[in-house]
């Protein structure tokens, strides 16, 4: 059952009047609709960011909530447009290219529904080719968070193993060194956010205080590499100084007390950005 509540992703931005025009087609379908933002300031195409920031936020929704995500780089092309219901009962309209990825992975996606445009799709759009946030998405997401379809009216059921899934880089443990990548940023603040979970960072069995040797690699060349103090929270460290935490989404996370790590190293994010973090001998 859905909640009357609506969760907006894009990487629109808020310089034109896209979004304003989504919240605007939720709302024709029912004021009474609570419409709410996760961000708009998706990296523009960015899907695999797109799948990271709905896992990063799902969970703190009430079950039934209905999140709309649209970065979209085949707007009008052959890729389906889907509502999936996760493991927590929450629905997710989206197109079906990769920005699931996450969800499926780390949520759980128990089914998954093609959105059928003949009845699902704004009147008098049907020659719109660029715009389906908000003439399928916003449209469909208000249509079921309201409870004016329910999901098995969005459409045909699809098999949850035939969603288009985007490749992960996956941890490695040896005795004494964790491998893994850098997924994304904690943007405002620019520090790095690792696949490497707790549990797989816990197999070095850290203390709080022990240094470990940080090394980063773009593909094959070498960006960085110092020995970082592993710490409870930023000030364990002094001012400008780097530190190993676990952020808030339990995995590792690299960063400069009250700095800038991606900008002080020029570190970007995706599967070739990749880290290992390896105990130094006692």
């Amino acid at each position: 059952m859905t909640n009357n509540l609506l969760v907006l992703q894009s990487d629109f931005g808020l310089v034109d009047g896209a979004v304003s025009a989504m919240i605007g087609v939720a709302l024709q379908e029912e004021a009474s609709l609570g419409v709410h933002h996760l961000t708009h300031d998706i990296t523009p195409y960015n899907t695999f960011e797109a799948s990271y920031r709905l896992f990063q936020t799902v969970e703190y929704w009430p079950e039934g909530t209905t999140f709309v995500s649209v970065v979209d780089p085949g707007v009008g092309s052959s890729r389906k447009s889907v509502v999936a219901l996760t493991k927590t009962g929450q629905y997710i309209v989206t197109p079906d290219n990769g920005t699931l990825s996450y969800i499926k992975k780390v949520v759980g996606i128990v089914a998954v529904r093609e959105i059928s445009e003949v009845e699902n799709r704004r009147s008098n759009t049907e020659l719109s080719y660029t715009f389906h946030g908000r003439d399928v998405y916003a449209y469909t997401g208000a249509k079921l968070a309201s409870g004016h379809i329910s999901f098995e009216e969005v459409g045909p059921e699809l098999p949850v193993d035939k969603i288009l899934e985007l490749p992960v880089v996956e941890t490695i443990i040896e005795d004494n060194l964790v491998r893994g990548a850098i997924d994304i940023l904690d943007v405002r603040f620019g520090s790095l956010w690792t696949s490497i979970t707790r549990d797989d960072f816990y197999a070095l069995e850290p203390n709080f205080g022990d240094r470990f040797e940080v090394t980063i690699f773009n593909n094959d060349m070498l960006v960085y590499q110092n020995q970082v103090t592993y710490g409870k929270s930023f000030a364990d460290v002094r001012i400008g100084q780097p530190i190993i935490y676990i952020n808030s989404l339990y995995r590792v996370g690299l960063a400069i007390n009250q700095g800038s790590f991606a900008k002080a190293y020029n570190v970007g994010v995706g599967s070739n950005w990749h880290i290992e973090i390896k105990r130094l001998g006692d």
